[in-house]
């Protein structure tokens, strides 16, 4: 394929993914594939000639799609929203053509400063205190998802335990080192600790599903007295099972009296914080030693861009420094250099949606999707509280409403079970305390209010079964 191809070729899926979005009201959102399909479809090699481009692109529609569970479907309410927009994805077809990889300042200096640039406005926009990007050895880094922010922020805490009692990497006695969570903590933060062969402690959460505080401090001061070391705590804004928030302002006191790192998970939550009016969720950040939330969840930018932000990155940046020759350059005693700030050596130039997606939405663009999410979850809210067959169990602040069936957890099962096997739409479950639940989550940006009141419509309906069957 050369240049010329390249302009007639490039418009023709420009034009497939336009049209894919203009009609993905229309497609199934949950796939119904069943596992191995695409094996029996496909030639068990590849091919010595080269295709025509009509036919991979038909093959797209006919063998793909099938396999897509859609995203961005407006029938897609499960897990939490991926972002996309028309922006982001002409800055990543960008991205990909100029093909740099981003690690030191030298091999592309424009990725490494637009994305302090881009870390700059993203922690103004959410009034994240200064200390996280103005100070010296302070600021932000794209990282590809939330678990990897974890688990940077994890080197990092582990790092200064070792600076603060003076070891040797020979000396590390990673067993003994504590990691602390709420038990509605993401899964992430246990892999995390998994692989760095610490302890991880999940602290029971209280009636509203947030970190119990009291717990957290008895269990700091027990695992001292056994000559443990307390390396890390996990406060989570927006919970996986119900969007709860952790209060960061009583974890923090007790982080900074015992000398443990404090690491905020905002993965979902954080977008809304763009809203002045939901930043009263973050209160209590400034306690924080690193602060995290996915742009690519709730602001319109797609996989992957996860926004992390160091108060002090030398713990990460002196300990795991690895300096090769030929990764040398004559400015690097005076420039930012981000293969310091994570684990892979190479990095895409992913700041670009970041500067595409705010110059050409504007922040009251992406204001106002975050709001419009909110007000369609608080409208199916109100749906579902209307029927006395049903219940709400979280607190619905932002875009996610947990809901139920009342009475015992096999009618919300079977209720779920309809649900997929409708086809309509898609809705995932949880567990908490032995109570089943399922999530329905504001995900699509193409989500309208007629959208939300077809899925309740269906749910409503398909519960009449389950009650009718109750009765005979």
């Amino acid at each position: 394929m050369d240049a010329n191809e390249l302009n007639d070729k490039g418009k023709k899926m420009i034009d497939f993914v336009s049209s894919y979005w203009q009609t993905i009201r229309s497609r199934r959102a949950l796939s119904v594939v069943e596992p191995g399909y695409l094996d029996t479809l496909l030639p068990n090699e590849a091919p010595l000639k080269a295709e025509l481009w009509e036919d991979v692109l038909r093959d797209v529609e006919q063998l793909i799609m099938p396999g897509i569970t859609h995203w961005h479907s407006p029938h897609f309410h499960a897990y939490f929203p991926t972002g996309n927009s028309y922006p982001a994805i002409c800055a990543d077809i960008l991205s990909d053509a100029i093909g740099c990889i981003g690690f030191s300042w030298i091999s592309s200096p424009a990725c490494t400063e637009l994305e302090m640039k881009m870390m700059k406005w993203l922690g103004k926009l959410i009034n994240l205190p200064s200390q996280f990007y103005t100070p010296t050895n302070a600021g932000g880094v794209i990282q590809g998802t939330a678990s990897e922010a974890t688990l940077v922020s994890l080197l990092a805490a582990r790092s200064k335990v070792i600076k603060d009692k003076n070891l040797s990497f020979q000396d590390i006695n990673s067993t003994k080192m504590v990691v602390y969570c709420s038990d509605q903590a993401h899964s992430s933060v246990e892999r995390a600790v998994m692989l760095l062969l610490m302890q991880c402690r999940k602290i029971l959460s209280d009636s509203e599903h947030r970190m119990n505080v009291k717990a957290l401090s008895e269990a700091i001061k027990k695992d001292l007295e056994e000559g443990l070391t307390p390396t890390m705590c996990v406060a989570t804004l927006g919970t996986t099972s119900t969007c709860s928030f952790d209060d960061l302002t009583e974890i923090g006191k007790i982080c900074n009296e015992q000398n443990v790192w404090m690491h905020v998970d905002a993965a979902y939550a954080g977008a809304s914080f763009i809203c002045p009016e939901y930043q009263y969720l973050m209160e209590g950040v400034q306690y924080a030693d690193t602060f995290n939330f996915n742009p690519h969840k709730w602001m319109l930018i797609n996989f992957d861009c996860s926004a992390l932000w160091f108060k002090d990155s030398s713990f990460m940046v002196e300990a795991f420094n690895v300096d090769p020759v030929y990764l040398q350059h004559v400015n690097q005693k005076v420039v930012l250099d981000y293969r310091h700030w994570q684990v892979p050596l190479g990095r895409r130039f992913r700041s670009l949606k970041l500067w595409f997606t705010m110059r050409l939405l504007g922040v009251e663009q992406l204001q106002n999707h975050i709001r419009k999410s909110i007000k369609l979850a608080k409208d199916f809210e109100k749906l579902v509280c209307q029927n006395p067959d049903f219940e709400v169990v979280n607190n619905v602040i932002l875009g996610l409403v947990c809901f139920r069936m009342k009475g015992d957890n096999s009618r919300s099962k079977k209720l779920l079970e309809k649900i997929t096997a409708d086809g309509k739409i898609y809705l995932v479950p949880s567990e908490i305390n032995g109570v089943y639940f399922i999530r329905f989550a504001i995900c699509s940006w193409f989500t309208n209010e007629g959208d939300v009141n077809e899925a309740w419509s269906t749910i409503e309906s398909l519960s009449k079964d389950i009650s009718m069957q109750e009765t005979f």
